[in-house]
């Protein structure tokens, strides 16, 4: 398995970039919760070691990891909320929380590299879109980790509010637990409504009642 590294990173540099930056986001398919997103700009001399997709390491692994980005490059977070998910639709809350993601940076960057085939259309300024990015560079993998552990962290304190469905455990994705928990508990504030097995829920409790 190929490993992240800095070839995108290089190649904006030498077109005179110089405040470079990786951007990914977490949370696009769970029924409940925010959908965070993360600006990471490494420094090449202070990359943290085994840095790699947040999905292909172990939850121990990617807070340590977390650590060592904080403390070693610039980063920025962002979120969109349920609301605006609900709003908007998701693809464009993700870019939303991009956007957002990029802004709390502590200057405005020469070149973004977004993980995915979309760059979000209120950005405004360079960018690039890298399909399978949090694979291919180092930057938008240090992004993936902030941003997987920034939402998980939030989805374990909606966890204590909401207890019954396990976000802790499963971040809001569509386990069998959460489902389950979903039809014997109802919906949440919490719960994103558009998405079609909450929307089911909340169309049926209408049927029922009506």
């Amino acid at each position: 398995m190929s490993k992240p590294d800095f070839f995108f990173e290089l190649a904006a540099r030498a077109t005179g970039a110089r405040f470079i930056v990786g951007v990914d986001e977490a949370g696009r398919g769970p029924l409940a919760g925010p959908v965070t997103a993360a600006a990471v700009r490494l420094h090449p001399d202070r990359v943290p070691p085994g840095l790699h997709d947040s999905k292909q390491m172990t939850a121990a692994r990617r807070n340590q990891l977390f650590a060592l980005i904080l403390a070693s490059a610039d980063v920025g977070i962002g979120h969109a909320s349920v609301e605006e998910i609900d709003q908007i639709n998701i693809l464009r809350a993700s870019h939303l929380a991009m956007c957002r993601a990029i802004t709390a940076l502590p200057a405005v960057p020469d070149h973004v590299l977004i993980d995915g085939n979309l760059i979000p259309r209120d950005l405004r300024c360079s960018a690039e879109a890298i399909v399978g990015g949090d694979a291919r560079s180092l930057s938008i993998a240090a992004a993936s980790i902030i941003a997987k552990v920034s939402r998980d962290r939030i989805m374990v304190d909606l966890a204590q509010q909401h207890p019954g469905y396990g976000w802790d455990r499963n971040a809001g994705y569509p386990t069998r637990e959460h489902v389950a928990a979903l039809k014997n508990l109802g919906v949440t504030p919490a719960h994103r409504r558009s998405f079609r097995p909450v929307h089911n829920i909340l169309y049926q409790d209408v049927s029922v009642t009506s």
